[in-house]
């Protein structure tokens, strides 16, 4: 714009000057048209003329050299990612946060391998590079030969003849022509191995630095934004976009599988376009092989690069500076990719060989794995992505797999509760632990910890008829009781197995199956244990329940009686165990039609119940909905209030749509 005005007003200048000469050359005493004035003000109008032109011819070079800046320059920079997905959010706060002082800004962006690190500070290059003027990109995995690099940044700039002991300062000392500037060390290791090629500002300021890491460390030196995995909504973006056929539901479960690992995500993307898969397809086998998918599938920019080969280098590593971490590594990964205990550990000792006994090196193991960006550490527990698990389970040699699962059966049978109706602080313990129980159950037991496994599965299956998932716990107590019935001198176990059985198959209405196992229960027990053993009333108090719902009362009562002589003889008349007895019998009463029989009964039990545990258990809710069904029956009005809230706990306990809740709230509507 300048350019044009200076030329128009030097263009009037000329013309005027030109008119006043053809004016005394003709001798004209009136010009034609505007320039008539021209004639008439001949000084006012060059007056006006010549301080335009001066101002138009000095501004119009400034303007025209900022509006043509040098093009930024881009050292290494990888090409940007087509396929980039997400992450507007975090761009956004990178950029905010190296602009928020005129200095030499640096960020750490930290986290998990394969979680798109390097991705995020290429697109940030990219996104923002005409904000630069230089841009370089720095590997950084071995500090060593990050000189050399620096060698060749300097020629880039100009400098000639550089060594590798100066390239660095000298690079720092050019920059100050091509502020601002942007360096990304990628993959950096320690912060104390990149010291030696940090700036260190002065004329280097106005510059940014983006460090890209898995290891923690750097809080002390620079800003760090812990870069999570993708959200499911971006995990679903990348598949369907990438691969045709792809419904967002297919993607969902993809995704789930693959725990939204950006690289995981491409991988998989790359796999089903080479040999294209169908996406169903895909899934079946990822639900299957997971380990051995992760080793297939390739980027399109990153040909090398696969899940499977990620953690290798920090597992080698971890081999030489911190074994035991790798020994622990290899335990977790046994586990469910969910929070793990760290007191699974500690508690048995020598699972790690002693290393968890000693405070400060079990805190230096732990920490080695958080340290190293292979797990994160959350108060008491740790925490590995499910495909750090996967490939480290693909690395573990038959053996190392056979023995880590051994000592994982024993170390969780030591930590679960075995006593899960009469332990208050039993169902908090499972409920952390049995994800893992189930993982490290779930295939075919070792020899050497079968026996182990069995009593875990049928102890899981236990507890999930306390939260009445009796549908989860049934294969799992079938397995339990085929290990026990495949080993020697497991009868006891095996009738252990047979009433939990039983029990399943009562709650899920199929009586007619549940009687046999629980008869075959008591006689293995009859056999195997004395005559007052707990487990005999169990079983007795069982089968008499089973016998009332088959309608044979009068056969059931003597059954329950005898079991509630047992147990209040082994526990004394205030013990959980005692409780369940009391119901069997009261469940007798009610059937043949005795309700002021099993008003007591169902009193005591539940006042032992409200002794032994929290408000809200669900025994107590089982309970109170048990007696306001036998008031009710009896036309007590009190019976309303105990439905309510026996109901209530059942909505808090197992949720609003499970089938108990749900005829627990019509009791409910029925007493208003």
């Amino acid at each position: 714009m300048w350019r044009t005005l200076a030329s128009a007003v030097a263009g009037l200048f000329v013309l005027f000057v030109g008119s006043l000469a053809f004016n005394a050359a003709s001798g004209q005493s009136r010009w034609p048209g505007p320039l008539d004035f021209v004639r008439v003000h001949p000084w006012v109008v060059l007056l006006l003329l010549i301080p335009l032109a001066l101002i138009g011819l000095w501004q119009a070079p400034r303007r025209d050299r900022a509006q043509d800046p040098l093009a930024p320059v881009a050292y290494r920079l990888p090409p940007r990612n087509t396929n980039f997905t997400g992450r507007d959010a975090t761009l956004r706060e990178v950029r905010q946060y190296l602009t928020s002082v005129n200095d030499v800004t640096m960020l750490v962006v930290h986290g998990l391998g394969g979680v798109g690190k390097t991705q995020l500070a290429v697109e940030y290059a990219y996104r923002y590079l005409s904000k630069y003027r230089f841009v370089a990109f720095v590997d950084a995995e071995h500090p060593d030969l990050v000189a050399s690099q620096f060698v060749s940044l300097a020629g880039e700039l100009g400098l000639t003849e550089v060594s590798s002991d100066q390239a660095i300062p000298r690079v720092y000392g050019k920059l100050r022509d091509r502020r601002p500037w942007l360096i990304i060390f990628d993959n950096g290791e320690k912060p104390g191995t990149l010291t030696h090629a940090m700036p260190s500002g002065g004329p280097a300021s106005n510059g940014h630095v983006i460090v890209t890491t898995r290891l923690s460390g750097w809080s002390g030196r620079a800003g760090v934004i812990d870069l999570d995995v993708f959200t499911r909504r971006e995990s679903v973006e990348l598949l369907v976009r990438r691969v045709p056929g792809m419904t967002a539901a297919v993607a969902d479960r993809i995704a789930q599988q693959l725990g939204d690992l950006p690289l995981a995500l491409e991988q998989a993307a790359g796999y089903m376009g080479y040999n294209h898969t169908a996406p169903e397809e895909y899934l079946a086998l990822l639900t299957s092989r997971l380990e051995d998918m992760i080793a297939r599938g390739e980027l399109t920019d990153r040909p090398a690069v696969v899940v499977a080969s990620l953690w290798e280098l920090s597992v080698r590593r971890l081999e030489t500076d911190q074994p035991q971490a790798v020994r622990l590594l290899e335990l977790c990964a046994l586990l469910a990719p969910e929070p793990i205990p760290l007191d699974l550990f500690t508690g048995s000792p020598e699972t790690l060989g002693g290393v968890a006994a000693d405070p400060l090196a079990w805190d230096t193991t732990v920490g080695a794995l958080a340290g190293m960006g292979l797990a994160r550490r959350e108060n008491a527990s740790l925490v590995l992505h499910r495909l750090v698990q996967a490939a480290i389970r693909a690395a573990m040699p038959d053996q190392v797999h056979t023995d880590a699962r051994v000592q994982l059966c024993r170390a969780l049978l030591a930590a679960v509760p075995h006593d899960i109706h009469g332990d208050p602080d039993a169902r908090p313990r499972w409920q952390k632990l049995l994800p893992h129980v189930i993982a490290v159950a779930k295939d075919d037991p070792p020899a050497e910890c079968a026996a182990e496994t069995a009593v875990l599965l049928r102890l899981a299956s236990t507890f999930l008829i306390q939260l009445g998932d009796c549908s989860v716990a049934l294969p799992l107590c079938e397995r339990a009781l085929a290990i026990d019935e495949s080993l020697e001198g497991r009868d006891a176990e095996a009738g252990f197995d047979l009433i939990t059985l039983a029990q399943i198959h009562q709650d899920l209405g199929a009586t007619e199956r549940a009687r046999p196992l629980a008869e075959r229960a008591l006689r293995l027990h009859e056999s195997s244990l004395p005559a007052d053993s707990p487990a005999i009333a169990t079983d007795l108090a069982t089968l008499a329940r089973i016998l009332c719902l088959l309608g044979e009362h009068r056969a059931a009562r003597p059954l329950a009686e005898r079991a509630l002589q047992i147990d209040e003889a082994a526990y004394g008349p205030d013990d959980p165990y005692v409780s369940f007895d009391l119901i069997a019998l009261a469940n007798v009463h009610l059937d043949l039609g005795d309700y002021a029989m099993a008003v007591p009964l169902i009193s005591r039990s539940l006042r032992i119940r409200e002794a032994s545990y929290a408000p809200d258990h669900l025994y107590i809710g089982y309970a109170l909905l048990l007696k306001a069904r036998t008031l009710h029956a009896l036309n007590d009005p009190t019976a309303a209030d105990l439905a309510r809230r026996g109901a209530q706990i059942l909505h808090t306990r197992l949720g609003k749509t499970h089938p108990k809740t749900e005829d627990a709230f019509a009791l409910v509507n029925r007493l208003r």
